[in-house]
């Protein structure tokens, strides 16, 4: 399977997501505060990944008819 560039930077702003929500888990379950920019960067990504599947969504239902 071949991916676009587009596409994967979609799939690095997964892992990126993945991997930072996993660090506050740990963090937490360390029983440390975990850093408000940690947060911040979940939901930042979290939004330009839910923008990108709604943009796919309207995109690929204007293509059916």
């Amino acid at each position: 399977m071949k991916l676009s560039t587009f596409d994967m930077v979609r799939v690095w702003a997964a892992l990126t997501g993945l991997v930072l929500a996993a660090v506050y888990f740990l963090v937490l379950m360390l029983g440390h505060e975990p850093s408000q920019v940690i947060t911040l960067l979940v939901g930042g990504i979290g939004g330009f990944e839910l923008f990108l599947v709604g943009q796919d969504y309207l995109l690929r239902g204007r293509e059916h008819g």
